[in-house]
């Protein structure tokens, strides 16, 4: 069993589906259907789809290589994101080194707390 797909709620696809696509350094994202669609090097997607009002927050996770973990870093810093080291945003500015590798949370345009991280949780 493999893990596909997922909807990301926004307010406006173009710039949080290119946001994301930006900052991981993955191609544009592709049209599909109601959808601007963020693909993953897993097969996996992410799928922005627009509605109107609030949007709920979620958490979304990626694992990258140590070695890019540096350029998208870059672009998080480049862009003028805050940043923290920990999910509950305590440890503002920093990263942290969890299992031996380097992680970091950041926000996308709708509020939702993206993580980028170089070892998965329970590796080291």
């Amino acid at each position: 069993m493999e893990f596909n797909h997922t909807i990301v709620w926004c307010n406006d696809k173009a710039k949080s589906a290119g946001f994301l696509a930006n900052i991981l350094g993955r191609p544009d994202p592709e049209p599909f259907g109601h959808f601007l669609v963020v693909k993953l090097d897993n097969g996996v997607s992410l799928d922005f789809m627009e509605k109107d009002g609030e949007v709920s927050r979620q958490h979304y996770a990626f694992l990258i290589e140590e070695d890019e973990f540096d350029a998208v870093f870059g672009r998080i810093r480049q862009a003028g994101l805050d940043y923290w080291a920990d999910p509950a945003k305590s440890r503002s500015g920093e990263i942290n080194h969890n299992d031996g590798g380097r992680g970091v949370y950041f926000p996308d345009p709708n509020g939702h707390l993206l993580e980028v991280i170089t070892r998965p949780y329970g590796s080291g």
